[in-house]
């Protein structure tokens, strides 16, 4: 029996390896390695990443529509909720032995943060492996995007007075409207909305859209981000050994910790397995953004090039299909 097991999750990886999305981001970063001219223009680029956030709302919408709301359900957001708190104040005090306090507190953010396309990515290997997960799960990510984001900028503001400087910054009140206001994020929650509003019925007549091309769209997507993260690896040259280790060895850590919180809660394998996904991202788009404003003393090489350059190819792919199949096998 422990073979065949063994056996099944080799092929589990495998065939997540040679997915075509997966392949066109492998794709990407060898072409960006080799300083190939290919390059997908940033509107298309912009199009693509409000495409799959629309279409990844519009489902979630219809699956909340089909199965509404839930003790797993709530369960799994307040899960989320705690995680996005908990990884930010725990990743902060060991950064800060690492770094300077305002690349700690901005390093927090985006590890604190996530990724959605490393998220759509898990929901697509779900899919294929024809694993159930709730629709809830997207508000999940998108309750996850903002409260590392204001921690970082406590946390920056109270260095600010620490070292007797002008307690310059945004305020939270305008720092809560950015976040909350957010075009993508405003996009999946508006798409979720509709999706649960027109149901079974909404979901017919948008298939085409939010389902036919979904992998299509993906698999371009995910080539532009292949493109992007080789383009970013330099920023990478002369970074701590130690740091380039915490890019892959929090994702592991925060991962675990959301296992063992789904274990506590109950949840299912595959609602656990992306909370597991959620926990491990890191965002290099929603935060890198508001920390460049908010907390312009952070080095961008720093939380851009480790998220960007190591975390995310790390988890498109080896963690999600390690996130997932661990979610099976213990939950």
């Amino acid at each position: 029996m422990p073979t065949i097991r063994d056996t099944s999750c080799e092929s589990h990886t495998m065939t997540s390896l040679l997915d075509p999305a997966i392949l066109f981001f492998v794709f990407g970063i060898c072409a960006g390695l080799l300083k190939s001219n290919l390059d997908i223009p940033l509107p298309i680029s912009r199009f693509l990443s409000l495409y799959l956030l629309m279409a990844l709302g519009l489902k979630g919408g219809f699956a909340l529509a089909k199965s509404g709301l839930t003790l797993e359900i709530a369960s799994s957001l307040g899960a989320a909720v705690l995680l996005a708190l908990l990884i930010p104040l725990l990743a902060y005090p060991l950064l800060r032995r690492l770094v300077p306090g305002w690349d700690a507190a901005a390093l927090a953010a985006t590890y604190g943060s996530v990724s959605a396309v490393t998220f759509i990515t898990a929901t697509q290997y779900l899919d294929q492996h024809q694993l159930s997960y709730g629709g809830h799960m997207a508000a999940a990510m998108a309750l996850m995007e903002s409260p590392a984001i204001l921690l970082a900028v406590l946390l920056a503001n109270r260095l600010r007075r620490e070292q007797g400087g002008a307690q310059a910054g945004h305020s939270l009140r305008a720092l809560l409207h950015e976040s909350f206001t957010d075009g993508a994020q405003m996009l999946l929650i508006g798409a979720m909305l509709v999706g649960l509003l027109t149901g079974a019925a909404g979901q017919a007549a948008m298939q085409p859209f939010s389902g036919d091309l979904f992998k299509g769209m993906l698999s371009f997507f995910l080539l532009d981000m292949g493109l992007l993260a080789a383009r970013n690896l330099p920023q990478l040259h002369g970074i701590s050994p130690w740091l380039m280790a915490y890019a892959i060895g929090a994702p592991l850590c925060h991962a675990t910790l959301a296992l063992l919180l789904a274990k506590l809660l109950g949840l299912s394998a595959g609602d656990g397995g992306l909370l597991m996904v959620l926990a491990a991202s890191a965002s290099y788009i929603a935060v890198p953004a508001v920390l460049r404003e908010a907390i312009p003393e952070a080095r961008p090489a720093l939380y851009f090039g480790l998220s960007l350059g190591l975390t995310f190819p790390f988890n498109i792919l080896l963690g999600i299909p390690l996130y997932l199949q661990t979610a099976q096998r213990l939950l």
